[in-house]
């Protein structure tokens, strides 16, 4: 396995163009790509703008899975989204993720290419969890390098997800939003604001979620995920296995008060419905964004009539 480049002219090039790339465009309203789906994908007139694939159900060497995503591809942008990353594990990256990931991001094209704030194993054992991090100095710094490497491997800015937790580190000197921002300052990366997943640290570890939403920088969120959760009364766990309930639904309003046109999706990842079901459900979120953003209504009103014009 080789090694990545840390230092040098050249890696010291290829961080300077990393960090220098333009925000990925606007994509609209999409949903996480998921096979249950695929026919109807396939089948209907669009209705969603875009979807997510899951970076770690396409790193095969063929199959059906390849197929259809290279078939929804053809129709519709993609985002490609991982959950074996690892950023913030102390285990050495894995070169044969990363050249796997290049190979498929090469191959898709896909509008950015993102990942977790978290670690999911170490000691080559994967806990396939996305387990959280103390939001400390030493570990901004380690999480840092670890970015700065990826993305020169790559040859492209990553974005970073917030994560749901349910403990906090006792070594935390610093909230979550401040160790985002800082991360993001100091690498380029973009970030994913899981709007969800904000909804239930606050209420697991008692803060004001719009603190949260107002420390993230305004210009680094290139797309927002909505899920549901399961609330326990005393504390809440990411299920994404349920509708994205109204107190997300309030946050959400306050995300895009705050950070304008971001990319939208809703995430399912158990108790999956019809497509039709998250379509629906996805209207919502499209409905909203237009009422706290009357100019994407307006731009909808254009591309419906310009479509009708060109029936």
């Amino acid at each position: 396995m080789g090694k990545i480049n840390r230092s040098g002219k050249n890696g010291n090039a290829a961080r300077h163009a990393v960090k220098s790339s333009e925000r990925p465009r606007y994509l609209g309203f999409g949903l996480g790509l998921r096979p249950q789906h695929y026919t109807d994908i396939l089948g209907a007139e669009p209705q969603v703008d875009w979807f997510e694939a899951i970076s770690e159900n396409y790193m095969v060497p063929g199959g059906q899975p390849l197929e259809m995503l290279r078939r929804i591809r053809e129709r519709y942008p993609i985002v490609l989204h991982g959950v074996s990353l690892s950023i913030a594990s102390t285990a050495p990256l894995d070169l044969n993720y990363l050249a796997a990931l290049k190979d498929l991001a090469l191959r898709f094209e896909p509008e950015f290419v993102s990942d977790h704030l978290c670690w999911t194993g170490v000691h080559g054992v994967n806990l396939h969890d996305l387990l959280p991090i103390p939001y400390a100095q030493e570990a901004l710094d380690h999480v840092v390098e670890r970015i700065d490497q990826v993305q020169n491997y790559l040859g492209r800015p990553i974005a970073i997800e917030n994560v749901s937790s349910y403990v906090r580190f006792a070594q935390s000197d610093m909230p979550e939003w401040e160790f985002l921002a800082e991360m993001t300052r100091r690498t380029g990366c973009w970030l994913v604001l899981d709007v969800n997943n904000v909804f239930v640290c606050a209420f697991n570890h008692e803060f004001d979620p719009l603190d949260f939403i107002n420390g993230i920088p305004r210009d680094r969120v290139v797309q927002f995920h909505l899920a549901g959760h399961e609330h326990n009364v005393s504390h809440i766990i990411d299920t994404h296995d349920a509708l994205v309930p109204e107190p997300v639904w309030q946050l959400y309003r306050a995300a895009v008060e705050r950070f304008g046109h971001v990319s939208t999706i809703i995430e399912r990842d158990d108790d999956i419905p019809p497509y039709a079901d998250m379509v629906a459900e996805l209207s919502i979120a499209r409905a909203i964004a237009e009422e706290m953003l009357p100019e994407l209504r307006s731009a909808a009103g254009v591309d419906a009539t310009a479509s009708a014009n060109n029936a």
